[in-house]
Formats: structure tokens, C-alpha cells, sequence
């Protein structure tokens, strides 16, 4: 008997659960998706028919003039997002890894995930993060909304590439591809750091919080280990229309490279754009700069050397050029860091504002 009523209570169980897989597969139904076609894909000044993939950051022509380590990370999607408008109740995501990496100082959420963002009252507010499990990934980011016009923008993986991206939406809703920004973006040159190293989730790039902050589209040539003023990047640098041209690239380069790199970034990118503000930024203190003398002392001779090079600039009269220090750039408690260097979300959080106030602080305007 006792058997016989767990039997029973088995088959009510299979009977009772035999309606999930439906249920799933029924919502699975209606949701459609949607391809590179229907979002305005941002982060970007390259046009897609000069790429490997429409969300690489540069130019497939490229491919041999820079450096192989460039070019590797030039495959990665730092600070390239998608926007789009859609009434859809719901919001998921499909996206291809290129390599599916890994670090041990990193989320992978940061490295490979993908963030939601959507605008309230005219400010891009959080809404998820797709996880990555693996090459091939899903997520549903957003369900149950009312259904009403809602402007979206999704930020891709900062330290891997993608190779195909849709966007889900239930199927009795619209898409619509926003216009354009008005005004030319503003254009980042750097470090690991710059490409947003070590972001927990890729909206915490602090180009990608300048880009939300000021309400202008920001390029992102973060380049880990290698943003050394290099001319090949700066000559792609210069074929765009910029705001204005952030080289923040110290920390990657010696001193003397800092003295052979600074004058030539500067004439090549003055060649086409005689007024575009350039700023150069300091390489900030890390944490170990108040306990290792040798540390502090190698960056002050870098900071120095970037000094020494915009002043001979200055003097030679030429315009427009901007020097931002690093004083209190990321606060005065040493909590800016995961590993000593790089920034943990509060780290990025406090540069982002730290060089906005710069930004303001010498008239540097987005579309002027």
C-alpha cells in the first residue's frame, strides 16, 4: 500500500509538472528577435562595411599596421553599445563570444557580460546585466513591463569580442532605431584601464559613464597593455569627427616614449582638426605609490615627462590643449583598486566624475 500511494503521488507530480516545458516554450514563442539592423549601434565612428564585425573598434584595413596585441584587443567591444525604442513587455538578449576569456582580477560579467540600461526622465537608469555561462549565451534581462515607448541601450563586453548580437521582444510589440547624437563623440585613448579594466559589468567603463553622464556618444580605443600614443591608432583617431580627443595612455609608456610619442600624436591630429581640443591626462597614483618609493617615483617621472612635453607644445603656440593632473583623481583612501592598479566600480565611478569636473572646469564642450 505504501508503495502504491507513492506511485501515485509520482504520476501527480509528472502530471501536475508536464505543463512547465509547455508554458516555457509557449513564452519562447512569443518573443521575436532582432538583428544589428533594427539599433543604432554607438561606441563606433568606423563604418560597418570597413570591419571584420560591425562591433570591432577598428578598421579591418588595420589589421596589419597595427601591432598583433592591438589588433587582438581592437576585437574586443569596449565601449560599443546598441540603442533602440521598443513598447515590448519584455527585454532579452542573445550574443556570440569571440574567445570567451577569462582573468583572475575580473567579473565576467565585466569581461564578457552585457548591461541594460533605459532612460527615466532623460536619465539612462540600470535595469540588468546579461551573465555569460559560455560562448553561446541568453538572458532575459527584463519581464512583466506595462506596455509603453521605452528607449533602450544595451553595453557590449569590455574585454571580449562579439560576434552576433539580437535583441528579443515579444512579438506583438515595435522596434524603432533612434536618430543619431547630435554632436561628434568624444574620443578616448588608453590603457587597460580606459578600456575598463576591472569593470564589474561593462556600464561601469568610465567612458561609458561619461557617455551616459554628458549625453554624447564616447569611442573607446582602450587598448590593455598597450595604449603607447602609437601612430597608426592616432592616425584613426584623426580621420574622425571628435568633440574632443582624450589621451589618457602614461601608465602603458616609459618615460622616453612619453618624450617620442607626445609632439607627433599632437601634429598628426592637428593636421586635420587645427582647433579639436586634445587632453592629456596624468597617469593616476596607485596604491602601492604610498608605500614603494620606486613605484611613486616612476610615475612622477612619466607625469613629469607628459608635462615637460605639453609645456614645449604650449610654447610653440599651439592651441587648445588641455592638461588634467591626477590629484584626487580617484579619491585619497586607496579603495579605487582591485589589484593595486586597476579600478574596481568605485574607482571608475569616481574618474568618471573626477574628469567631467575637468572637462568643465576648462570649457571643454560636447559639439564645440
Amino acid at each position: 500500500m505504501m508503495m502504491q500511494r507513492y506511485a501515485w503521488i509520482l504520476i501527480l507530480l509528472c502530471i501536475s509538472n508536464s505543463g512547465f516545458p509547455q508554458e516555457a516554450a509557449k513564452k519562447e514563442e512569443n518573443i521575436k528577435y532582432y538583428g544589428k539592423e533594427y539599433f543604432l549601434i554607438e561606441g563606433t565612428s568606423i563604418p560597418e562595411t570597413e570591419k571584420e564585425s560591425p562591433y570591432d573598434r577598428l578598421p579591418v584595413s588595420y589589421k596589419g599596421k597595427v601591432r598583433p596585441p592591438v589588433w587582438d584587443l581592437s576585437k574586443n567591444s569596449a565601449g560599443i553599445s546598441i540603442r533602440f525604442l521598443s513598447n515590448s513587455t519584455l527585454v532579452k538578449v542573445k550574443w556570440k563570444l569571440l574567445n570567451d576569456s577569462k582573468m583572475n582580477h575580473m567579473a565576467e560579467t565585466g569581461i564578457k557580460g552585457i548591461d541594460l540600461y533605459s532612460k527615466v526622465n532623460g536619465s539612462w537608469k540600470y535595469v540588468n546585466t546579461g551573465r555569460p555561462t559560455a560562448k553561446e549565451n541568453e538572458a532575459l534581462l527584463v519581464s512583466t513591463l506595462p506596455s509603453a515607448m521605452r528607449e533602450y541601450r544595451l553595453f557590449l563586453p569590455l574585454y571580449d569580442g562579439v560576434t552576433l548580437l539580437e535583441v528579443g521582444l515579444d512579438s506583438l510589440s515595435r522596434i524603432e532605431k533612434p536618430a543619431a547624437g547630435k554632436y561628434p563623440p568624444i574620443v578616448f585613448y588608453g590603457t587597460s584601464i580606459t578600456q575598463g579594466g576591472c569593470a564589474s559589468r561593462p556600464g561601469m567603463a568610465y567612458s561609458n559613464i561619461i557617455s551616459r553622464k554628458l549625453g554624447v556618444d564616447c569611442v573607446n580605443f582602450g587598448f590593455s597593455g598597450n595604449g603607447r600614443m602609437e601612430a597608426p591608432i592616432v592616425e584613426v583617431m584623426a580621420a574622425m569627427q571628435a568633440s574632443f580627443y582624450v589621451i589618457d595612455c602614461v601608465p602603458n609608456m616609459s618615460k622616453e616614449e612619453v618624450e617620442k610619442n607626445v609632439a607627433p600624436l599632437v601634429e598628426t591630429i592637428r593636421a586635420k582638426h587645427p582647433k579639436t581640443p586634445i587632453v592629456f591626462v596624468e597617469n593616476v597614483k596607485y596604491t602601492l605609490s604610498f608605500f614603494e618609493e620606486k613605484v611613486d617615483n616612476d610615475i612622477n617621472e612619466k607625469n613629469n615627462a607628459l608635462r615637460t612635453e605639453y609645456d614645449k607644445l604650449v610654447r610653440k603656440g599651439i592651441g587648445n590643449l588641455v592638461y588634467i593632473d591626477n590629484k584626487g583623481a580617484v579619491g585619497d583612501d586607496n579603495e579605487f583598486a582591485v589589484d593595486g592598479v586597476h579600478f574596481t566600480d568605485l574607482g571608475f565611478m569616481r574618474f568618471a566624475d573626477y574628469l567631467i569636473s575637468k572637462f568643465k572646469e576648462n570649457n571643454l564642450r560636447v559639439g564645440e
